[in-house]
């Protein structure tokens, strides 16, 4: 129950550094949802890379 609640908590946060945020007010509303949207995007990748070692790492374990 708590993994649900913070996921969907989750979905309409928008962290930034203070950079990002600044650059993001001053580009305009429809231009900083963008922004924000291809920050997400970009940090999509990395992680998608270390849930996969995790997933993996965790099955090799499991197996032995």
């Amino acid at each position: 129950y708590f993994l649900i609640v913070f996921q969907l908590l989750a979905i309409a946060a928008t962290a930034q550094c203070a950079i990002c945020t600044k650059t993001a007010s001053q580009i305009g509303e429809e231009a900083g949802k963008g922004f924000n949207v291809g920050v997400l995007y970009l940090a999509a990748m990395p992680f998608g890379i270390m849930g996969y070692v995790a997933y993996r790492w965790w099955k090799n374990e499991k197996a032995n």
